[in-house]
């Protein structure tokens, strides 16, 4: 008797799933695909950006005595046995002239266990302070709190843990805190939903995202950079405003008013205090001070598992989440092939086991692909340098902000049509102050120069098409076929991996009133390792006794899953 292997049976089940035909009544999914083009358009009046809002709310203000921890917040370590806890103690300065406080001054520990209200754990890290510093009259300097990370190990994956951190001996200890940590790396275990936003700010569209992401009840957030806005102000502070270069053309250098920062930690804690934050660098944290020192408050602030991935750099590291292994990459540092980063992210790549953790997620501030004006073809040398590497190693989404609004592209690999290539959304619309862009680069007049979308940081590559509908142009005269779907609109995204080959994808844009029924781009993504990773029976093949009929029955649920729940556009 003929028995059948687990690859036989992934195999039998994407064949079924790609001979069902097609109906309006069920949520897509990318064996569906490539989408034709389609472009969401809404009443201009919903485009706007909003107000900051001011330091004076209640919600930004500090609401412990000067010891006391405040903006505390989680980070994922490597793996599900560690995480990071960040908080802040003492008061940050801005003036003419400012001291340092001394890290040494406050402890970095935190207390720990399994029970509410028993501590048998202790842990002890590190603590930082960093300066803003501007050499020119007029503008004032800044000189942080004591910033303080701890790292916990030795932790059981999927368990809920209590701490408190602080100083003992000076008797300043948190309240009671909470967080669960991540499953073990598994092609079965995944995180429960993984909230995506990118370009956050402090408005009040920013709130709302914040708000809305908030009920979803994520287990990890995806920070794609460009946190705060802290440098659409003058040191002075005052009114933030949505163009810097055309509120403040004279300035000597381009401010930033750090206690932005601090207002932002404490509206984020109630969130940050109990989910990982996973964060990477936007053009909006190089914030340029005296000497040219860069993302002082940036690498100051966040604690991430650069060391525990092999990184040698903050700006660019990789983190497991049960069977989800996540590649955060740094588009404001060396990313070309003779660079550090690169070797990192190929070394990083060669590492991945696709059992353990089938999908690969990356992310980095600006994306690759984008039809908008906006930011066009800004990082076309990051594209050129990277992207065949993680082609060749069959990355399935990544996840970019920097464009202000919403896009998702069919699978792609150099601007063509590629079905193992990922899955390339954009959600660079948190809510910030700088307003949503409007503008498509196949929109009549709207297509940008060549002399235009030149990176703060990197090279400029612009390219004319070779090939297709767009051969020898720079833009397409209509929205191009590797753009699947896009929208101007505020909001965040939620990913739910479901099995090691489907995963659901849901927008939530904040102009709707907020249902489980509310119309957004929803649609499963697919991975499809039996075409697109080599030598999958040998890979599968090691799973074969145990986990051939689980497998099988998850891919089933998947697919029982997709035809139950409603489509959502």
């Amino acid at each position: 008797m003929m028995t059948m292997t687990s690859f036989d049976l992934h195999l039998t089940f994407v064949l079924v799933v790609s001979s069902l035909t097609y109906s309006k009544s069920r949520i897509p999914t990318t064996l569906d695909g490539p989408f034709l083009p389609e472009t969401h358009r809404f009443d201009p009046s919903l485009r706007r950006g909003s107000e900051d809002v001011p330091m004076e709310d209640p919600r930004l203000s500090k609401k412990v005595r000067s010891n006391f921890p405040e903006q505390i917040a989680l980070a994922a370590s490597f793996s599900s046995t560690s995480m990071w806890i960040s908080w802040v103690t003492g008061d940050a300065v801005i003036g003419k002239n400012v001291k340092p406080l001394d890290p040494s001054s406050a402890g970095s520990e935190v207390w720990y266990g399994e029970e509410s209200g028993k501590y048998p754990f202790v842990r002890n890290g590190k603590a930082v302070v960093y300066s803003q510093l501007y050499p020119f009259e007029g503008l004032l300097n800044y000189t942080s709190g004591i910033i303080h990370h701890v790292r916990l190990d030795g932790l059981k994956p999927g368990t809920r843990y209590y701490f408190k951190c602080g100083d003992t001996f000076l008797k300043a200890m948190s309240e009671e805190h909470s967080f669960k940590t991540f499953p073990s790396s598994h092609s079965e275990k995944f995180p429960h939903k993984i909230a995506v936003v990118g370009d956050l700010g402090l408005t009040s569209n920013s709130t709302a995202t914040i708000t809305h992401l908030a009920r979803n009840d994520p287990s990890l957030i995806l920070m794609v950079g460009d946190l705060t806005y802290a440098n659409q102000y003058q040191t002075t502070g005052g009114k933030g405003v949505p163009c810097y270069s055309c509120a403040f053309p004279d300035v000597p250098i381009r401010e930033t008013y750090q206690p932005r920062w601090d207002g932002w930690g404490r509206f984020m804690e109630p969130l940050t205090s109990k989910i990982p934050m996973m964060v990477i660098e936007g053009n909006h944290e190089i914030e340029t001070q005296i000497g040219g020192m860069n993302f002082s408050s940036y690498q100051a602030r966040f604690a991430v598992p650069a060391q525990e991935s092999r990184s040698n750099s903050s700006f660019y590291y990789s983190f497991n989440a049960g069977g989800v292994h996540f590649i955060m990459l740094g588009a404001y540092v060396n990313y070309n092939q003779t660079g550090a980063q690169y070797a990192w992210l190929k070394e990083d790549l060669i590492k991945v086991d696709r059992v353990e953790t089938p999908w690969v997620v990356a992310s980095w501030h600006p994306p690759w692909y984008n039809s908008y004006s906006s930011h066009y073809q800004e990082f076309e040398c990051m594209r050129q340098e990277m992207e065949g590497l993680l082609y060749h190693y069959r990355v399935d989404v990544v996840f970019s902000g920097h464009v202000h609004a919403y896009e998702r592209m069919n699978r792609v690999y150099n601007y063509t049509l590629d079905s193992c290539g990922p899955v390339y959304i954009t959600v660079g619309d948190g809510g910030n102050i700088e307003q949503i862009d409007v503008d498509h680069a196949d929109d009549s007049g709207k297509c940008p120069s060549q002399n235009d979308n030149i990176p703060e940081i990197g090279g400029v590559c612009h390219i004319n098409f070779s090939s297709g509908p767009a051969k020898g142009k720079f833009c397409w005269d209509q929205q191009p076929e590797w753009s699947a779907f896009r929208e101007s609109s505020f909001g965040h995204g939620i990913l739910e991996v479901i099995n090691s080959t489907y995963a659901l994808w849901t927008w939530h844009r904040n102009q709707d009133a907020y249902k489980e029924s509310s119309r957004g781009d929803q649609i499963y993504i697919v991975r499809q390792p039996e075409l697109c990773i080599p030598n999958l029976e040998k890979i599968y093949s090691h799973n074969e006794s145990s986990n051939s009929n689980s497998l099988f029955k998850a891919s089933l649920a998947g697919l029982m899953v997709n035809f139950m729940l409603p489509r959502l556009f």
